[in-house]
Formats: structure tokens, sequence, C-alpha cells
């Protein structure tokens, strides 16, 4: 907020009103087009589906009941008590699912977000490109960048995940 001239202390009415704004419109938020398909797809091949958030509970909620109902769980960087790219919302998402790092594919949109912790933790990670221009780290490369989330199941088929 400050970068933008804005003022960010919740002490005045409005300041507080702003926030709720924001935070209402994230949560409002529509998944892209092809996303509550691919879940149900990926939900009928038989995968566990888990968001894991760098946002509180309240929301993420409104982004995730908009998916159909295919999320397994959500980890938010709330429960975590740290936001991306902090390993340890990583490693509160695997205590909390109790999965190794072979049963995990990491998918994601962020390269600076997500990747520093698929390369430390050494997960596998698929990153959706969607053209954004975001840059890969200079020291990481997913095991497979896709432009859309709907090439995501052929993809596993055709490794055999």
């Amino acid at each position: 907020l400050a970068e933008f001239g804005l003022p960010g202390d919740e002490s005045d009415e409005r300041d507080e009103r702003d926030i709720r704004t924001l935070t209402d419109r994230i949560s409002a938020m529509p998944p892209f087009p092809e996303v509550v398909d691919t879940l149900r797809q990926l939900k009928q091949d038989g995968y566990s589906l888990c968001i894991v958030s760098n946002t509180d509970d309240d929301i993420i909620a409104g982004n995730v009941a908009q998916l159909g109902g295919f999320i397994d769980r959500v980890i938010t960087a709330q429960q975590a008590g740290a936001y991306k790219p902090n390993r340890r919302l990583f490693d509160y998402a695997h205590e909390q699912l109790g999965v190794t790092r072979d049963e995990v594919v990491h998918i994601c949109a962020s390269p600076h977000l997500d990747h520093a912790a698929a390369r430390d933790i050494g997960f596998r990670c698929v990153w959706i490109d969607r053209a954004t221009g975001r840059t890969l780290l200079p020291d990481y490369t997913p095991d497979a960048t896709l432009s859309t989330l709907d090439q995501v199941p052929a993809l596993f088929a055709s490794l055999g995940w």
C-alpha cells in the first residue's frame, strides 16, 4: 500500500472498508475457464487435490467454493504461520497431509513464490505459465511447463504420475 501512496493503517473506518473491499474481491475472483473441468478429471483419475494458498482461510474460502467440490484439503499461510516463499508453509502442508515427497506434484503459476520450495524440498513441480511475463528462477527448472491446467491429466498419464 505504501508503494502506491495508500494508507495502510486499519485504525480508521475507511481503511477497514478498503481492506474488506480488496479481500472480498480476491475471494470472489473466478477460476480460469478450464480449471473446474480439469479438477473433475483429476478426481476421476484418483488424485487427491490440495490447495496450498498464500492467504487467509476466510479469503480463500470464496475461491474454493467455486471449484465444484473437487478440492480435498486447503492449507493456508494463516494456518502455517508463514507466507510463500517461506518453506515453512510447504513443510506444514506435508506434515498435515501425511504425504511423502514422491506422492506430491506441485502445480503452480508463480515461479518466485513456489519454485524455491520445490527446489529446496525436492518435490515434482509443474508450472502453469499463462504468458504473464513471469520468469523462472535462475537456478530452477520445473519438471514440466504447460500453458493451461487442462494439459495436466495428459502429462500425468504420459509420465506415469
